[in-house]
């Protein structure tokens, strides 16, 4: 009885904790098999720290960004939520390369055409809007 207790006490646990990794309906999920090479994701961003350049990251959000990840970056139907905690995990050397790539698989465009700084301005924005300094 008690394993049964356990077993189903196990398995609502672990339910609930995929409700709650879950995106709000209407958002996109993200992509779990879009992997970044290990020595892209080392890369440090040059502007970090850098609050006087966090405007145009903003600007190009805005301008880039918002459509489908939402002017919040909470994400839309065509977009997935950039302030999630696993989206945050990642080192800013991943979310430049992401954001550089793009992933045609997901829908991800490539911004690659951006000058290097400004995608790691990118980077900054969105460091910024999961601390709720984001606004543009």
């Amino acid at each position: 009885m008690r394993a049964a207790m356990a077993l189903s006490a196990g398995l609502l646990s672990a339910t609930i904790m995929t409700k709650a990794a879950e995106p709000p309906q209407g958002v996109r999920r993200h992509d779990s098999g879009w992997t970044v090479p290990a020595d892209k994701a080392a890369r440090t961003n040059p502007l970090a720290g850098r609050s006087d350049v966090q405007p145009g990251g903003a600007r190009l959000f805005h301008e880039r960004c918002s459509v489908c990840h939402g002017e919040d970056a909470r994400g839309t139907s065509r977009g997935p939520d950039l302030t999630s905690a696993d989206v945050q995990a990642q080192p800013d050397g991943a979310l430049f390369w992401k954001i550089s790539s793009g992933n045609t698989r997901s829908g991800m465009p490539t911004f690659s055409f951006l000058p290097q700084m400004q995608r790691w301005q990118l980077v900054l924005h969105l460091r910024a809007h999961a601390h709720g300094r984001g606004r543009s």
